[in-house]
This record gives structure tokens, C-alpha cells and sequence, in this order.
């Protein structure tokens, strides 16, 4: 039980690693000094952490947690399109954002869980 409890830990560590590097830049750094790289790095996992607290705060209870970093940024990217189509046109925002396929453009693209 006890090597089982640790591969899931590894297995875990591994996730964070590979999120991190894929989505936070975690290896794009060309920093040399020891006191930048130590920021570069906290700085990369502090995103993806704050990206895993905010997808706890909208879990539901009873339902398992799905955490996908890609589909965190794909959100990112999706509502970042939409302010600027709707400050660009001159949208009204609460007419937008209160229309029904508003959620559905805004998860456009993520991994279906």
C-alpha cells in the first residue's frame, strides 16, 4: 500500500512538472542568475497553482475534480476574444453576457470532461 501511495505522489509531482512546462513556462527562462531562476520558477507554479485553487472554488461537491490546464488557458484565451469583439463593436456587455450561448463560446474549445 505504502509504494502504491508513493507512485501516486510521484505520479502527481510528474503532472505538475508537465503543466508546468507546457502551460506556465516553467523551461522558457534564459535567466542565469540563481535569485531570477528561483522567481521564474515560483512564478510559473504559483500560476498553476492559482489556476488548480480557482477550478476547487467552482467544484461541486460529489462530482470528481477534473483539472485540465490547456482547457484553463483555452477559457483564458476564449474570454479575452469575446471583451475584445464586444469593446471593439461597441457590444453592450450585459446583453452579451447574459445571452444563453455566451457560456458556450466562452468553453469553446476546452476537453470535454
Amino acid at each position: 500500500m505504502e509504494i502504491y501511495q508513493l507512485y501516486t505522489l510521484r505520479f502527481q509531482i510528474e503532472f505538475l512538472f508537465r503543466d508546468a512546462k507546457q502551460f506556465t513556462g516553467l523551461a522558457d527562462c534564459q535567466a542565469r542568475d540563481c535569485r531570477k531562476l528561483e522567481f521564474h520558477f515560483n512564478a510559473s507554479f504559483t500560476a498553476l497553482n492559482l489556476a488548480k485553487v480557482e477550478a476547487l472554488k467552482q467544484h461541486q461537491a460529489g462530482t470528481p475534480l477534473i483539472f485540465s490546464m490547456a482547457s484553463v488557458k483555452r477559457r483564458a484565451l476564449n474570454e479575452h476574444l469575446l471583451e475584445r469583439f464586444i469593446s471593439n463593436l461597441d457590444l453592450s456587455p450585459s446583453v452579451i453576457k447574459s445571452h444563453p450561448n455566451y457560456e458556450k463560446l466562452r468553453n469553446y474549445g476546452i476537453i470535454a470532461a
